[in-house]
């Protein structure tokens, strides 16, 4: 009788004992007290003091650390088992309510590794009401550390779900886990949560739905590019950060489910198996028995009838400038190719997008009732034929014909589309300025280098003029793609060929392309290289030629930022800078040219003010005035809203910037004579020439004097 009546009393004395211990035990030792407070919390008779102890169990520690998290939940879970499903609801599950706002993330932490470990020990209803709504809160949960951790609990309870009425909202929680700022977050969404939600949910073809309606809406969302209607730019959208980041995510995660729609197909295939058929690829017999049209197979169909289209619409609403999320739809096109085999790629995905760029697909493995659909793709206005090149071109010859197997009729639809459509002269220039951008595009995979400048050589060598034009288009957007090797071993000798064609209109535009390349290189022998040429460019005795110099070098270099605390140096590149315009406004420039060039490199220039001499600076402003024809004050402003004054060399060098527009929209035609060179004018010419050699080598390195040579 002692004994049992011992017992309780035992229990109350380390009840009201453990409060007061607590706080004068060291932290690192706290985790020794667990054991008292589980028996105290498991056998107190009276509620209000285990709600007190369990309040005691969870605050332990001020700010735990992984270790001692793990050593509280395991606790807590013990303490689940121990007691049964009904306090565990109404004893530890307030404690992690009551924590969920908490000052510290570590304590919320605690609540989010809680919920996966605790649901179990619970009722199934509370699993899917009371525990869901507190993951759905710590989704919103400031802290990085706590979003990743919901992602992951929610993702272990999930199976322990009694039925599927949270299905959607778990699938809406899902996405926004997958669109959060975090990459840690999104990444243990796509590597934990997705599977998990498409195993328990069953329901893949929804999220696919869901997903691509995502991907489109995200960027529809978003201003157009032009607000003039009916233009190729009002067709394309302008991304904020937020929204490329969200589009990036998401073809992520359509890249995490592809192998989940592969083996969908493969289970569902209503065919029986085919000896040809090996492993889990496509065969050209199975898809000649798809082709037939007389069984339905939703879950293969999929990916072309739904999937590509949307890819394709997706592609004509991006800007050619967003290569990351186009080189995200090229891998994508690329790991379906791996998946489901050469037959798939040969005929299925490769007629799909021959025809969303205008050219002949050959659909005889599709069923006859989709065939009108895939028609359906091909551009029908000029407008559409131009978002076609631009947009569309690019995943055509990066992610379908860029595929291992495809190598051999790459080279030949490149071949063809560059030199014998340049040959005929069946393009236009706004055309051939979206084909240099698609194989701009498929040289940031560097597997195809060496099949580009194969092709890129036959061009140079060729006797038609605008092929050679074509290719120091193309030489001068490869640049920023290759290595120095590279450059010194392809790059320059094309340029340098190029460079001494009698034809004016080649020499001009091989001398416009030197540019990136003194942009993008600084080693000894391809600057030596870059001098050589453009001292015998200037010694041509063309006004064309020096104003084409120009536009590649000295307005470049006027651009190029440099360091602030290099004041000597940025006071020689001044004056240096200042005597070659005064010295080139002596000359006959062209309206277009002071525009463009002249008066923005002016802009440049005064811009660091600390670095020009008072009388330069003077004289200049004077330049300014004269050649906009008003104030400085007024063509300051009309010069930053008509060009937007870049402060990086890249503004100037891209097809959109200052060096990428020309003087006529067309190409020269091959049968129009070369422009003949203009004299120089005396005196001046001549000492602009002088003017530019001076430093000229420093200037391509970039190097900055040492102070033994100041």
């Amino acid at each position: 009788m002692s004994v049992l009546w011992q017992g309780p009393g035992t229990i109350q004395i380390l009840a009201d004992a453990l409060p007061k211990i607590v706080p004068y035990v060291l932290i690192n030792h706290r985790e020794e007290l667990l054991p008292l407070i589980m028996c105290a919390i498991e056998r107190h008779p009276e509620s209000s003091t285990r709600d007190s102890l369990t309040h005691t169990l969870f605050n332990l520690i001020k700010r735990p650390d992984e270790q001692q998290r793990q050593i509280i939940m395991d606790a807590c879970v013990t303490l689940a088992k121990n007691v049964g499903e009904m306090r565990t609801e109404t004893e530890l599950l307030p404690q992690c309510w009551e924590q969920i706002n908490h000052m510290y993330e570590e304590r919320r932490l605690l609540v989010a590794q809680s919920c996966g470990q605790l649901a179990e020990f619970v009722r199934p209803e509370i699993r899917d009401s009371l525990i869901l709504s507190i993951v759905q809160q710590l989704i919103e949960d400031s802290a990085t550390i706590v979003r990743e951790a919901a992602a992951r609990n929610l993702a272990m309870l999930l199976p322990l779900f009694p039925n599927m009425d949270k299905y959607f909202k778990v699938e809406e929680l899902m996405f926004q886990l997958v669109c959060d700022p975090s990459g840690a977050v999104v990444d243990t969404t796509l590597k934990q949560l997705v599977p998990a939600v498409v195993k328990w949910g069953n329901k893949l073809e929804h999220v696919l739905r869901v997903l691509l309606s995502h991907i489109l809406s995200s960027v529809q969302h978003c201003p157009p590019l032009s607000g003039v209607e009916g233009s190729v730019e009002s067709y394309l959208h302008v991304l904020g950060e937020r929204e490329r980041w969200n589009v990036d995510v998401l073809l992520r995660l359509l890249a995490e489910l592809l192998p989940s729609v592969h083996e969908k197909a493969m289970e569902t295939c209503p065919f029986p198996a085919i000896p040809e058929t090996t492993g889990t690829k496509f065969s050209t017999s199975l898809l000649e028995l798809y082709a037939g049209g007389h069984v339905q197979w939703p879950a293969f169909e999929w990916m072309h009838v739904s999937c590509f289209p949307d890819l394709i619409q997706f592609s004509c609403l991006l800007p050619p400038k967003e290569d990351n999320l186009r080189n995200r739809t090229t891998k994508i096109l690329l790991a379906v190719s791996e998946l489901f085999g050469d037959s798939y790629l040969t005929h299925i995905m490769l007629p799909v997008f021959l025809i969303a760029v205008g050219g002949d697909g050959d659909l005889t493995f599709f069923p006859s009732a989709i065939r009108s659909q895939m028609k359906g793709l091909r551009p029908r206005t000029a407008v559409a034929e131009r978002l076609a090149t631009m947009c569309v071109l690019p995943l055509l010859l990066a992610g379908i014909l860029g595929a291992p197997n495809k190598r051999e009729e790459l080279a030949e639809y490149l071949k063809n589309l560059l030199v014998e459509g340049t040959a005929k002269e069946t393009q236009s220039a706004k055309c051939n300025a979206e084909i240099v951008d698609a194989v701009r595009f498929l040289c940031t995979f560097e597997e195809h280098h060496a099949m580009i400048f194969n092709i890129l050589w036959e061009m140079v060598v060729s006797s038609h003029i605008n092929m050679k034009i074509s290719a120091a288009s193309l030489l001068k957007v490869i640049v920023p793609y290759v290595d120095a090797k590279v450059a010194s071993t392809h790059i320059l000798p094309a340029l340098v060929t190029l460079g001494s064609d009698p034809n004016l209109n080649v020499k001009y535009a091989s001398i416009d392309a030197f540019g990136p390349v003194a942009q993008h290189f600084k080693n000894d022998m391809i600057v030596d290289k870059i001098r050589v040429q453009m001292d015998a460019f200037l010694e041509d005795g063309s006004h064309e030629a020096t104003v084409a110099v120009v536009r590649a070098l000295i307005f470049q270099f006027t651009a190029t930022p440099i360091t602030a605390s290099d004041l000597l140096r940025r006071r020689e590149r001044a004056n240096a800078f200042c005597e070659a315009i005064r010295a080139l406004d002596a000359t006959d420039l062209s309206a277009t040219s002071v525009r463009d060039f002249l008066l923005p490199a002016i802009q440049n220039l005064l811009k660091d003010s600390d670095a020009l001499d008072p009388a330069h600076k003077e004289a200049l402003e004077i330049i300014m005035k004269e050649r906009s024809g008003g104030t400085f004050e007024t063509i300051s402003k009309v010069m930053g809203a008509h060009i937007g004054i870049a402060s990086s060399v890249s503004s100037f060098f891209g097809e959109s910037g200052l060096l990428g527009k020309k003087e006529s929209a067309e190409l020269p035609p091959e049968t129009a004579e070369s422009p003949q060179p203009v004299p120089p004018a005396p005196g001046e010419d001549t000492r602009f020439r002088r003017i530019m050699r001076g430093n000229f080598t420093d200037m391509l390195r970039g190097k900055v004097k040492g102070q033994e040579e100041m």
